[in-house]
Order: structure tokens, then sequence, then C-alpha cells
């Protein structure tokens, strides 16, 4: 997952770490918190509907573990042959408030 942001901040590369972390760890596998990270059970629907399932996920684990962005928009600008051969490339813009 690509993370953009929109402006700059001093804390930018921690929130970076942080969000790498939240959206490359597959939920239920963190012991004391088993809601952190993303659900990548979705990556197994039909592509269209794993973008929709994803793009909801990453807006609500967002919000709840990194209150310190804000969500612009979450676009997956795989081509169309990237999609065929079942690879689903995203990016998160984001605002630090």
């Amino acid at each position: 997952m690509k993370i953009s942001f929109l402006n700059e901040s001093e804390q930018k590369a921690d929130i970076l770490r942080c969000l790498n972390t939240l959206y490359s760890t597959p939920i239920g596998t963190v012991a004391l918190d088993r809601d952190f990270g993303l659900d990548w059970s979705v990556l197994d629907f039909p592509i269209e509907l794993a973008k929709g399932r994803l793009t909801i996920e990453i807006i609500e684990k967002t919000r709840k573990y990194e209150p310190r962005v804000e969500i612009v928009k979450v676009l997956f600008p795989s081509t169309k042959l990237e999609s065929i051969n079942g690879k689903l490339l995203g990016e998160v813009v984001l605002k630090i408030v």
C-alpha cells in the first residue's frame, strides 16, 4: 500500500511507520488487540468487491488507530493487466491534522 501526504509535518515519519505497520498486519494476529490490522480475506473476493471492502477497512482502521491524519481518498490505480494477474495496488492519500 502506497501512502501519500498532502501536507508536511515533523510527525510524518512516525505516522508513516505506524500506518505501514497497521496496513501490513493481518487482523487477529496481535495478541492484546485482535482488531488491529486489516482483514486480508477480502482479497479472495472478485476484484471490484475487494476494492470496496478494503477501502472501508482502511478508512475505519485509520480513523481508529491513527487520529493524527484524515483520509482524503483511497485509490486503486491498478492497470487492467495487473487486475487480471491478481495484483491489487492501492494508494492512501492523507492529510495530517
